[in-house]
């Protein structure tokens, strides 16, 4: 299906990622982390945004938010990055240097159902396919060690899940994911595709939820 503008989208679960340009490296060390994720608490602050997961990566980082509206999420992302890029080149002293951030960052829509759940699930155990821990609880920059954790003040706040969170979210995510899940939701992201049920994306009322726990 057509790729969905932004400035014409309703409130609509996102998965968002942005990487670092030309494999730079953009968080070495715990306060590289920490201070991207305080601009990431004040930009959702400062807009119409729910956060509902989040990882942060050496040279990339994943969110699935939720926008009020389409171009929402496109003020968002630019205070987000754009923040974050000046502050990383005062940090490294290396203002002037040009981009921090390849392109624009990739955005598709998900479905509130067991796709959503999916999404989830994958942008936490990034860590994990990274080989950086051996469970997704352990990487300190992510969601899923604040749902262990409790969250703390210094960190984004997460909104209330649109989907019953599974009782054993932690052990669902030790598991390993079917290749088939991680594969289609890497294709949605690379090429602009919402990752959803067919009469979802095609629009079409009555399109039937899936099982929240279904791993297709």
């Amino acid at each position: 299906m057509p790729r969905r503008s932004l400035q014409d989208a309703g409130p609509l679960v996102w998965h968002v990622m942005n990487r670092a340009i030309q494999g730079l490296t953009l968080f070495h060390q715990p306060t590289d982390y920490d201070a991207f994720l305080g601009i990431l608490a004040s930009s959702v602050r400062d807009h119409t945004i729910e956060l509902f997961a989040y990882c942060v990566m050496p040279n990339h980082f994943h969110l699935v938010v939720r926008a009020a509206v389409g171009f929402e999420l496109s003020a968002f992302m630019h205070t987000l990055t754009m923040s974050h890029a000046q502050q990383w080149r005062v940090d490294t002293k290396t203002s002037g240097r040009g981009a921090v951030y390849q392109g624009r960052f990739r955005a598709v829509p998900v479905q509130e159902d067991g796709h959503f759940l999916r999404a989830c699930l994958y942008v936490e155990r990034n860590p994990v396919r990274a080989a950086l821990v051996p469970q997704a609880r352990l990487w300190l920059w992510s969601s899923a060690w604040d749902f262990v954790h409790d969250g703390h003040s210094a960190r984004p706040a997460l909104a209330p899940w649109p989907v019953t969170r599974p009782v054993d979210w932690s052990a669902l995510l030790d598991r390993a994911a079917l290749p088939s899940v991680d594969a289609r939701i890497r294709k949605s992201l690379r090429e602009g595709l919402p990752y959803g049920s067919i009469d979802w994306q095609e629009g079409r009322l009555g399109g039937t939820a899936e099982d929240p726990l279904g791993l297709e």
